[in-house]
């Protein structure tokens, strides 16, 4: 069976439906945010507020990730086929590598031509530093062997967690259940809103319509992992570049 697709291509059906899809997401970040990351976070000899180092900041997420994949995997076996690559869409084709030049003009062309009106119309809240300073702050702290930990939290693992989630998870439940589109705006919403930075709301909203596009047109989730990561591989080079 298959839901129409964007771009008149057919996109598979998710056999994981919205309900089971949404609490496996929901009990995934519940425990990843407020179990796993203050223990973490606890454990490295920090407290909640402060400003972590690249190492902690790295075993802070990476313990919310694997709370993400233990929930992934336990909706697989439960409500799915059993098979994460089947259940996910986890298939990789030679010309998803695509992704490289798409995910690099989305970074470099796409978003900031996304505020240039916003910069127009509110020139006080939408300026470079604002919308840059998560990132500088990171890249302000690397250095060494810790812009190697840096690249593979940011180029690696988040790509590859937040596109199981996001993309193979949720769009693919929800554009089961309400069709391509409304599953692409919605998740590409819940994604932007989930990062909880107000200022990159509009760039990872447009990030994320591009990564879900991926999925909607080619019904896996390969070309929107490496789309993900080569945007985050060339927003993470240039505040590196401007920091060093």
């Amino acid at each position: 069976m298959t839901v129409t697709g964007l771009l008149g291509r057919a996109t598979d059906d998710a056999v994981i439906s919205v309900g089971p899809a949404s609490a496996a997401w929901a009990i995934g970040w519940v425990l990843g945010t407020i179990a796993v990351a203050p223990v973490v976070v606890a454990a490295s000899g920090a407290s909640l507020g402060d400003d972590l180092t690249i190492p902690q900041l790295a075993a802070v997420v990476a313990g919310g990730w694997l709370v993400f994949l233990v929930a992934l995997s336990a909706v697989s076996r439960r409500w799915g086929t059993g098979s994460p690559v089947d259940d996910f869409a986890i298939r990789f084709r030679w010309r998803d590598l695509l992704g490289v030049p798409l995910g690099v003009v989305t970074q470099l062309a796409l978003v900031p031509l996304l505020y240039v009106p916003l910069r127009w119309a509110w020139p006080e809240t939408f300026t470079t530093d604002e919308i840059e300073q998560r990132a500088r702050d990171l890249a302000d702290r690397a250095g060494g062997w810790l812009t190697v930990v840096l690249v593979l939290v940011v180029v690696i693992g988040a790509p590859i967690v937040e596109e199981l989630v996001y993309r193979g998870l949720l769009q693919r439940s929800v554009s089961t259940a309400t069709g391509s589109v409304v599953g692409l705006l919605g998740t590409s919403v819940w994604f932007a809103l989930i990062h909880l930075s107000p200022i990159e709301y509009p760039g990872l909203f447009l990030a994320g319509l591009v990564f879900g596009a991926c999925v909607a047109v080619t019904g896996r989730i390969g070309p929107s992992i490496i789309t993900h990561a080569a945007f985050n591989a060339t927003g993470l080079l240039l505040v590196l570049q401007s920091s060093g």
